[in-house]
């Protein structure tokens, strides 16, 4: 709440607002001013290169993302085993971005179906690591195999198209001709890698749309709940083990615009949300991180758990209200999902 003071203090003089959705509901891409970086010149240039809603995901869209800690490297794959394949759960539970352009799109979270032709070289859902030997090493072989975005060299970016290549002293060639790769340019790198769960130090959960200030926290409770309890990330991985790459790619490509009502291995999306949320809420009062008044964290899934208890997501609220009391119009949003 302080770092929202914080930012509505300096953004209120220049007349700029923030509201809560995961897809602007109204602006065209051109209308969309463009933020004046290097990396965001190279990747504008790039985008439309390499897939079709690349550009619609860099300026009309926006996630919600949380961090998780691993412990060690075997901590690392369980916990990113789980969390890729629960991924589209979370989509569903999240699902905010039903309109472009003033009108449905036709889909619960559209920003979920722009990652689906934005880059394949550099987002999906990582099948290979569910596999044996899965581990960090053969994470960074994935991360090597993945074209460079840029090299910075001072305070310039250079735009490239080539992998880092290791070389036999043991150091890596750049995507820059007759340049050495340098950690720098590693770090840069993972940064525009873009997976379901993306692995960095922490694991980065990828598939939420973003929503209202309220409804925020209940995405790092969800997943704390069930990554950071023994019992809760067993009983995930037991729920989970079972499905196939292509039953979780099938589940992945058809939540975006079915939601709670995509299927995988006999169940619906639905039924997965309330089985995993209950794992959540379980996870989280084994915890006993208590606030002052003496209340645990699974009372931040609340806002969530509304939503399944009534068995829609939040995008089909909107649909209610552009159908009904909007009268046709995406503009009141702006108004009832300002921060």
């Amino acid at each position: 709440m302080a770092h929202l003071a914080q930012v509505k203090e300096v953004a209120r003089p220049l007349g700029i607002g923030f509201f809560g959705l995961g897809m602007t509901p109204n602006w065209s891409r051109a209308e969309i001013p463009t933020m004046p970086k290097g990396r965001y010149r190279i990747m504008t240039a790039y985008m439309p290169k390499v897939g079709k809603h690349g550009l619609d995901m860099m300026y009309r869209t926006c996630t919600v993302q949380t961090n998780l800690d691993y412990s060690s490297e075997a901590d690392m794959v369980k916990k990113l085993r789980v969390s890729l394949a629960l991924q589209p759960v979370a989509t569903a539970m999240f699902a905010n971005s039903p309109f472009t352009e003033g009108k449905p799109n036709g889909f619960l979270s559209f920003r979920s179906e722009i990652w689906r032709d934005t880059d394949p070289d550099r987002s999906g859902m990582l099948p290979w690591a569910f596999e044996p030997g899965m581990g960090f090493e053969r994470y960074v072989d994935y991360a090597l195999s993945v074209p460079m975005y840029f090299v910075k060299r001072g305070d310039q970016l250079y735009r490239c198209r080539r992998p880092i290549v290791p070389r036999p002293d043991g150091g890596a060639t750049s995507g820059l001709p007759g340049e050495r790769a340098t950690i720098s340019d590693w770090a840069n790198h993972i940064s525009t890698i873009f997976p379901e769960v993306r692995l960095k130090r922490y694991l980065e959960m990828r598939g939420a749309d973003g929503g209202p200030w309220r409804r925020l926290p209940a995405l790092p409770a969800y997943w704390a709940g069930i990554l950071y309890d023994d019992d809760a990330l067993d009983a995930a991985w037991d729920l989970v083990k079972p499905w196939t790459a292509e039953e979780r790619q099938k589940l992945r490509d058809d939540v975006p615009k079915l939601g709670f009502a995509a299927t995988i291995a006999g169940r619906d999306v639905l039924q997965l949300a309330k089985a995993t949320l209950a794992l959540a809420q379980e996870g989280l009062a084994r915890r006993r991180r208590l606030d002052a008044s003496g209340y645990d964290e699974s009372r931040y899934l609340q806002p969530i758990e509304e939503y399944v208890a009534r068995g829609i997501t939040p995008a089909q609220e909107l649909f209610d209200k552009f159908h009904g009391p909007w009268g046709g119009s995406v503009e009141p949003v702006f108004r009832e999902y300002a921060y």
